[in-house]
């Protein structure tokens, strides 16, 4: 029987990622099988998860995905695993708002009934130590934070401070510390950390940290405190009728690299064929696609290339105008656009489907949770109908033409007024909202669906 833990932090940015990947390292130096999870939206840390265990990880949000079927994909995706490690996001009870757990560690560990190890940054702290961990310790007793690491710490002088100030008050174990060392630190840009794909040096990184902190953390004592994994929830339905029937394009690479394991497996259950491509490097589309997925991630940075690929460019403006099913977000939503503007003023021929541009800005434009609400005119999900999903992008576009129809109204949070979206022409959705499928699946079911019309329709391939 698999078992499994938390890790919390006590606030965003106490190095709850890099404290995650040693630890794993070091359970699978043991000859353990390892399963991570991320809890949260994020789309970067667990491609370090996957670097590091050589299996996907999986993202676990409460808001998003809910309870059913967070619960039946950890404990479906644990099943081969003799350990799974989560991370948590953020500070362990920030979510989607500051008067709910919705979307919080918090959550997560309560409805997997799992143990936390609270990562506190120590840096600035002594004694005051036993207060912060007894805050967190009080603020929700149905919580079981069962371990204690201490990050960023001066030496074993300053350790014992730390630790004398939460045993006097605390029920938590203290599991020992991680010495300041500019050797745990990942480089990070606008978005968060770079890519796993990106640090050359990942795997030997990753090895000395795991070094390190078996020097200085209790391993053994971790490995006590997981619980088993008591599997209670329906099993995840992945069954296909007609499994590759569908063959859908899916832009991967450095620009295009934001998407959800649990979406593509999503496509897949409803008949679709996942086949990778690159708008960098290829110079044409696969062939036989009957759709197109065009996800998030970075084409700022690759503008130039991505212009420059100029056949590519016209192969996709191409497929959209044949009406073809095209579903694209974020960063894709931008490749669609006339042009991307760099924050220097730079200007990037892209596709051209919408005749917007973009301009990249220097500060943060949209962060946080969105549900949208589908309106007349999408042509993979029925009008009334709602998802979920999430925003996180420093550009801004110009003003679209009142041609193009929005399908999507959508709510953010409380301070935030409802807006249209979800730019809707020939057979493409453009959006800038990561939405996750498991919030409402019958848009992939839609949107698989729209691919074999158009696959069938008399003189199609």
């Amino acid at each position: 029987m698999a078992k499994g833990f938390i890790i919390a932090g006590e606030r965003s940015g106490v190095g709850k990622t890099t404290i995650t990947l040693a630890i794993v390292k070091t359970l699978i130096n043991r000859n353990l099988h390892v399963q991570c999870f991320k809890v949260g939206p994020d789309f970067i840390d667990p491609g370090y998860h996957a670097a590091v265990t050589g299996r996907p990880s999986r993202n676990l949000d409460g808001w998003m995905m809910g309870r059913d079927y967070c619960v039946s994909s950890f404990e479906n995706n644990s099943k081969n695993a003799e350990i799974a490690v989560i991370e948590g996001v953020m500070g362990m009870f920030d979510g989607y708002d500051g008067s709910s757990e919705d979307g919080s560690t918090a959550q997560m560990a309560k409805w997997l009934n799992l143990p936390v190890i609270l990562i506190i940054d120590g840096s600035s702290l002594a004694r005051s130590a036993g207060a912060v961990a007894l805050g967190f310790e009080t603020y929700d007793r149905e919580l079981e934070i069962a371990g204690i690491i201490f990050n960023r710490v001066a030496g074993e002088n300053h350790f014992r401070y730390l630790c004398d100030g939460v045993k006097a008050r605390c029920k938590a174990d203290v599991l020992g510390y991680i010495q300041r060392n500019s050797e745990w630190l990942i480089a990070e840009r606008h978005l968060g950390l770079i890519m796993a794909e990106e640090s050359r040096d990942l795997q030997k990184r990753v090895g000395a940290m795991a070094c390190q902190l078996q020097q200085t953390v209790n391993v053994d004592r971790i490995i006590s405190l997981a619980k088993p994994i008591i599997c209670r929830a329906q099993p995840l339905d992945r069954h296909n009728q007609q499994p590759g029937s569908i063959a859908i394009g899916v832009a991967r690479d450095a620009a295009f690299c934001f998407y959800y394991q649990d979406n593509l497996e999503f496509l897949e259950q409803y008949g679709a064929q996942i086949i990778f491509f690159s708008p960098i490097h290829d110079a044409s589309l696969p062939p036989g696609i009957s759709g197109l997925y065009l996800p998030g991630g970075y084409p700022e940075l690759y503008a130039s290339a991505l212009s420059k690929n100029e056949r590519m460019r016209t192969e996709i403006l191409d497929f959209c105008k044949a009406g073809k099913p095209v579903y694209a977000e974020c960063g894709g939503f931008l490749y669609l656009l006339k042009n991307l503007v760099e924050q220097h003023g730079i200007t990037h021929e892209m596709a051209g489907l919408f005749t917007a541009e973009a301009r990249m800005l220097p500060h943060l434009q949209r962060l946080g949770y969105v549900e949208g609400e589908i309106q007349k005119g999408c042509p993979f999900l029925q009008e009334g109908t709602r998802f979920r999903g999430h925003e996180f992008h420093y550009s801004e576009i110009t003003e679209m033409p009142h041609y193009v129809d929005r399908c999507y109204q959508v709510r953010g949070r409380k301070s935030r007024p409802m807006f249209f979206e979800g730019y809707t022409i020939y057979n493409t959705v453009a959006s800038y909202i990561h939405m996750h499928f498991a919030s409402n699946p019958s848009f992939a079911k839609g949107f698989v669906d729209a691919c074999r019309v158009h696959k069938h329709q008399p003189g199609q391939a």
